[in-house]
């Protein structure tokens, strides 16, 4: 199973990437595909059409477009992958995540929380394609 997240530019600056993606490793979790980019504003509405009509998607696209950020598919061999990944993130407010998660450990505010990770299956269908062909993710 695959599951798809972006390590978002408040890590990538802050030079923590390489300690978020050790503990997928850590947990057997393989790195499928991986690039880092700086997202267009057409990536970003697609990413987050799903909160197009909410108060902070403004702020949403301007802050995923601001910097650098790294996109990967991750793999292992569960059917639960999606739900771990999305338990060792941690709850999106980072005041809010418990310690020994992603955000509890590394993130700052809601916005500057370090990762996104696809919420579905339905979800890894269509953000994956926006950054990966179909063979960089067979």
């Amino acid at each position: 199973m695959n599951a798809f997240i972006i390590i978002k530019s408040d890590a990538v600056k802050r030079n923590i990437t390489g300690k978020i993606l050790s503990r997928f490793e850590e947990r057997g979790i393989s790195i499928k595909a991986m690039r880092m980019i700086k997202i267009s504003k057409e990536e970003a509405e697609k990413l987050y059409s799903i909160h197009k009509e909410k108060p902070f998607y403004p702020s949403l696209i301007n802050y995923i477009t601001s910097g650098k950020v790294v996109v990967c598919v991750l793999e292992a061999d569960t059917d639960k992958l999606i739900e771990i990944v999305r338990k060792m993130n941690g709850r999106t407010n980072p005041a809010e995540a418990e310690p020994g998660t992603i955000r509890g450990d590394f993130g700052i505010v809601m916005e500057a929380n370090v990762i996104h990770a696809s919420d579905s299956i339905d979800s890894v269908n269509r953000e994956m394609p926006i950054f990966f062909t179909k063979e960089e993710t067979e």
